[in-house]
């Protein structure tokens, strides 16, 4: 008896210590969260309160391209942007992996992957800010697809060591030049890619190099790390699923904030957290000049021309700022980020952002006369846009050649799984919420985006209006055509009296 009492009473006095350590953890864990809670609000708190008031329809003296990845924003900066300001207009060290100095005297133009938080080294009031968002569940394909692009040009070497060492000696005699591995996010991505090919060969090396018996170039492990396993992966989930959200937001792991990293290890701890930094993101897409959607690309493109474009022609026309406005000749040469590749064939004449192959120089020309219009611009824009494209899919061709039987196609892609595509759904809900917000800001643009060339006071009176303010000309017409018909009415209805007092 007095055994059975023993272990009783060592199983209530366990029972009560697993109770109190439950309260214990609960508790840690309430704390913890309340923690969190206190530095998201507050950061919340303080962005929003910085954001300046201002008429977002005007093109200031700096415009800031925030160029989220994969979303095509490098056709806007060679087909747009570089016939509308000057080599000498840009602000040093866009897209570098050097921290930028935008206090360059007449520093016009800024585009770069960095996030929203270099805003805090820009003069704000003085800063227009564009942007263009994608389906993230795209996105995410496209930021997969051309991470094996770039990491499989270097399965040209025979292993990683003699990929490492050309890379150096390419840095060495491009001083001045930036490879796609100085860019965020790829600096990242790239690497950790290259270094899970040549592993994956290595061990297929090894086994004798067996067939490849799957067509699925997201699911062909003995190739290429699997889209479901990268999906996962620590690297994916700090640096792409919500990246859309966090650049907006600026707490990329790029940041210059000091506090972003403990931000966003908050937001990713508790996801509830999260629609704190959604609604920061959404009132910094309400501030911006235009907001582009990937999936509209040719409506996209005409509204860029016609808010962006036509202002800039205005700004700089019969002024001495006019040599802002496209000095520099072809898209792509002395401003021109250097792709460093392992094969030399590729890193002379290539570079991270191929320039078009084919691009008249009476272009460049058009763009700086001073009637130039904003279809002139689109017109340019579609010729240079089609060789960029065939550059790029030229080059992406010979590099997806060192991974056969690996090809992303289209009918790849419609291919995937409900399963995977919810699972990315999931992983990027905050990117979801903005790209629907994105979508309505789109809509807004689209209904009062003009599609002939406009001078800024227009543009400013036009978008002065408010949402859904019909104009006095529509009045007008809806007026007279009322009066109209209640004539007839009257006259109809006197013809019916009269009638009736004959009979």
């Amino acid at each position: 008896m007095r055994w059975i009492n023993y272990d009783s009473k060592l199983a209530l006095l366990l029972v009560l210590l697993l109770s109190v350590s439950t309260r214990i953890k609960a508790s840690s864990e309430d704390g913890e969260f309340n923690q969190c809670e206190h530095i998201v609000k507050k950061w919340a708190s303080s962005s929003l309160d910085s954001e300046i008031n201002k008429d977002k329809h005007i093109l200031r003296d700096l415009l800031y391209f925030l160029h989220v990845p994969r979303t095509g924003g490098r056709t806007y900066y060679y087909c747009f942007l570089k016939r509308l300001y000057a080599n000498s207009s840009e602000c040093p060290r866009s897209y570098d992996r050097l921290r930028l100095d935008p206090r360059k005297p007449d520093c016009r133009l800024l585009v770069t992957h960095d996030d929203y938080s270099v805003m805090s080294k820009l003069p704000k009031e003085k800063t227009s800010v564009v942007t263009i968002l994608r389906d993230p569940i795209d996105r995410v394909f496209s930021t997969y697809e051309f991470s094996v692009e770039v990491a499989a040009r270097f399965l040209v070497h025979p292993n990683l060591t003699s990929a490492l060492r050309m890379t150096g000696r390419l840095r060495a005699k491009t001083r001045g030049g930036v490879s796609t591995l100085d860019i965020w996010p790829w600096k990242y991505l790239v690497p950790w890619m290259r270094e899970d090919l040549f592993s994956r060969r290595e061990a297929r090396r090894r086994k004798g190099w067996p067939s490849i018996y799957s067509d699925d170039p997201y699911d062909m492990e003995d190739v290429v790390m699997p889209l479901h396993k990268y999906i996962n992966d620590p690297i994916a989930q700090e640096i792409i699923h919500n990246g859309a959200t966090y650049q907006i937001a600026g707490l990329t792991n790029n940041s210059y904030l000091a506090e972003s990293h403990e931000v966003r290890h908050c937001i990713q701890k508790y996801q509830p957290l999260g629609e704190y930094v959604l609604d920061v993101a959404k009132k910094r897409l309400d501030n911006m000049l235009y907001v582009g959607l990937t999936e509209n690309h040719r409506e996209s493109a005409t509204m860029f021309a016609n808010v962006v474009g036509a202002q800039a022609i205005s700004k700089f026309a019969g002024s001495n700022s006019r040599k802002g406005l496209v000095a520099n000749s072809i898209p792509g040469q002395s401003s021109l980020i250097p792709d460093i590749d392992p094969d030399s064939n590729y890193h002379l004449s290539n570079s991270t952002y191929p320039k078009p192959g084919k691009f008249s120089s009476t272009d460049t020309v058009e763009a700086t006369n001073e009637d130039m219009t904003t279809r002139k611009l689109m017109e340019g824009y579609e010729t240079c846009i089609s060789s960029l494209r065939s550059t790029q899919s030229q080059r992406r061709a010979n590099s997806l050649k060192n991974i056969r039987p690996a090809n992303f196609t289209k009918e790849a892609r419609r291919r995937i799984s409900k399963v995977l595509l919810q699972e990315i759904t999931s992983l990027n809900y905050l990117d979801v919420e903005l790209y629907k917000y994105a979508q309505g800001i789109f809509a807004n643009q689209q209904q009062y985006a003009m599609p002939t060339k406009v001078g800024e006071e227009n543009l400013v009176n036009m978008f002065k209006k408010p949402y859904g303010a019909p104009s006095w000309s529509v009045l007008s017409i809806s007026l007279s055509i009322f009066l109209f018909l209640l004539f007839i009415i009257l006259y109809l209805n006197a013809r019916r009296r009269i009638s009736k007092i004959k009979l």
